[in-house]
């Protein structure tokens, strides 16, 4: 993309503009690169490389996922998705990875973008911690998910063994040790801390 530059005395030249990505080109961009497999989001435009997460975190998204399944789409109230590609925005577009989502029943048929994202934005969206996370990229993900509609963002943290509930405009709540998950659009939901990061 050009840009005009002015090079009258006392005038800037302008440096070029980068372009916003969209969705479209993400979905284009290569997984599998010579130093390995990569993952992507898109944070307004904008391109995130993330490693492939360890086995401490896809111990915990699974144990997640399969009660999320069982007890909840199994049983009729929504649909549990994990490592789905979710369109929060557009025009920046913004698309993350969600490490589990669940749909409740009345967000139901899920809507899908060309590309295969889900556009419905989900009930519940839970993201594990990696070691390779920064507390600041996390925290700023947490509050898309809640801009963008999320009722509820689950922060589960291996290291801590914690998970932290937020929701718009309300104080955050953390679970430990000892304590039970409940989740208001699954009747009787229910999975213990110890549950959560049993290996």
């Amino acid at each position: 993309m050009s840009v005009p530059t002015d090079h009258s005395p006392g005038r800037p030249i302008a440096a070029p503009l980068t372009p916003h990505l969209t969705a479209a080109d993400l979905a284009a961009l290569p997984c599998d690169l010579p130093s390995g497999t990569v993952d992507y989001e898109l944070d307004n435009g904008r391109v995130i490389t993330m490693v492939p997460p360890g086995d401490v975190h896809g111990s915990v998204q699974s144990n997640l996922a399969a009660q999320l399944k069982i007890q909840g789409e199994w049983r009729g109230h929504g649909k549990a998705r994990t490592e789905v590609g979710i369109v929060l925005w557009r025009n920046p577009d913004r698309v993350v990875g969600a490490d589990v989502a669940f749909i409740a029943t009345n967000r139901l048929p899920p809507q899908r973008s060309a590309e295969g994202y889900l556009v419905t934005i989900s009930h519940l969206i839970v993201e594990i911690r990696s070691r390779n996370d920064t507390a600041a990229y996390i925290q700023r993900k947490v509050a898309d998910y809640l801009t963008a509609g999320v009722e509820i963002v689950w922060l589960a943290d291996p290291q801590q063994q914690t998970v932290s509930v937020q929701r718009a405009g309300q104080a955050v709540e953390t679970f430990s040790q000892g304590e039970t998950l409940r989740l208001d659009c699954i009747p009787d939901f229910q999975i213990s801390v110890e549950d959560v990061f049993r290996d």
